[in-house]
């Protein structure tokens, strides 16, 4: 394609930071860079505790660990979502209790989640899609009131804010990811945020295999040993070497996504006053990081015609999720509670547009003219 839907973010410095860390001899994890990347995400997010791990799939496996689900529980989230959301309850043995989501922000429409509520239900894990924050002081004052645990789903949600907090850092976990399609990257990675004491010694024997090799690291214990169940969570140093480079970098690679976003929402207004599609919605009470745009169109049939007209313009589109609970293992592990007036009808309606570092505003013309030119046509 001319306009790809999505190219790696690449620097400069990430190949040097990699060399860098060929010559420390440390590879394994747990290094300078490591390090590094932990430290900026507490300085610059202001958490507490930072984990990185080897994808989002995985901090979510953490937080439902260390949320303590068990076998027969449920746990209550967006049907709109990636499948490692639901996935890393369900390792857990919990059964998931799928709720509506919000037409405007396409995310877990909070005013529902009360009603999802009954003696098995353990957690609520909000997906912030997009980078749009959930409207996350009804969702925690439930969490309070019913004693259950948050994990926040915020892959596409690092550097973005709730009324100024970062997402990530308001539930008792927050989930990130470093995948190549995200603001910031290092191939296949993630990061788990916490900010209770208590929670620290765990997840880092869960991370570590089950093992006190952290406490043996800091020189706490002569030898480590295996002291809990685990698994093999750390990420390379090369991975996190390729990441420092990026977050040492976000504001250059903030600005121009958020260019080119300021420019798909200024220039397709146009076609959105006169009812022919619909752009994201930004509520008051959030700041986004420009992680994706979309357009949403009458219904699929006419998305399926747009997708392949940009295909012809030699532009790269794509659809989003399809709903979990319209899949064979959400019918198996989970289920929908109440009526499904948006989470399908929303999903089958939304395009995403080419978004990433490399994209300028001239290649972003491109694809505003090719949208306007499919309009014109029909």
């Amino acid at each position: 394609m001319k306009i790809d839907f999505n190219r790696p973010a690449f620097l400069g410095k990430e190949t040097d930071y990699i060399k860098q860390a060929v010559m420390n001899r440390k590879l394994c994890g747990d290094g300078e860079f490591t390090k590094k990347c932990s430290a900026w995400m507490k300085e610059k997010l202001g958490t507490k505790y930072s984990l990185l791990t080897t994808s989002c799939t995985h901090a979510l496996e953490m937080g439902a660990y260390l949320s303590d689900i068990k076998p027969g529980e449920e746990v209550i989230m967006p049907s709109y979502t990636f499948v490692s959301t639901a996935d890393a309850f369900v390792l857990r043995g919990a059964r998931v209790a799928f709720v509506d989501i919000r037409p405007d922000t396409m995310n877990i429409d909070e005013n529902l989640i009360e009603a999802a509520i009954n003696e098995k239900t353990r957690a609520i894990a909000p997906v912030h899609y997009a980078g749009v924050a959930c409207e996350m002081d009804t969702i925690m004052e439930i969490a309070q009131k019913y004693r259950l645990k948050v994990v926040e789903d915020a892959a596409q949600g690092v550097n973005a804010y709730y009324k100024g907090r970062a997402l990530g850092t308001i539930g008792d976990f927050g989930c990130f990811s470093f995948h190549e399609t995200k603001n910031y990257i290092m191939g296949e990675g993630g990061a788990l945020l916490f900010q209770k004491d208590e929670y620290l010694e765990r997840a880092e024997v869960l991370r570590e295999k089950g093992t006190d090799r952290s406490k043996f690291f800091r020189g706490q214990v002569d030898k480590y040993t295996w002291v809990d169940f685990g698994s093999s969570y750390l990420p390379s140093e090369l991975n996190a070497a390729y990441l420092y480079a990026q977050l040492e970098g976000c504001e250059e690679i903030d600005a121009r996504r958020m260019a080119v976003w300021n420019y798909y929402n200024k220039e397709l207004r146009p076609l959105a006053d006169k009812g022919l599609l619909e752009l994201p919605f930004i509520p008051d009470y959030a700041k986004h990081n420009a992680h994706m745009f979309y357009i949403k169109t009458k219904d699929m049939e006419e998305r399926t015609e747009l997708i392949s007209f940009l295909k012809e313009r030699d532009i790269c589109s794509a659809f989003h999720y399809v709903p979990l609970h319209s899949a064979a293992a959400g019918r198996k592990f989970g289920y929908f509670v109440g009526e499904d007036r948006y989470t399908t009808k929303e999903s089958e309606r939304l395009t995403r547009l080419p978004m990433y570092y490399d994209l300028t505003v001239e290649d972003a013309a491109e694809v505003v003219e090719a949208i306007f030119d499919f309009y014109i046509i029909r």
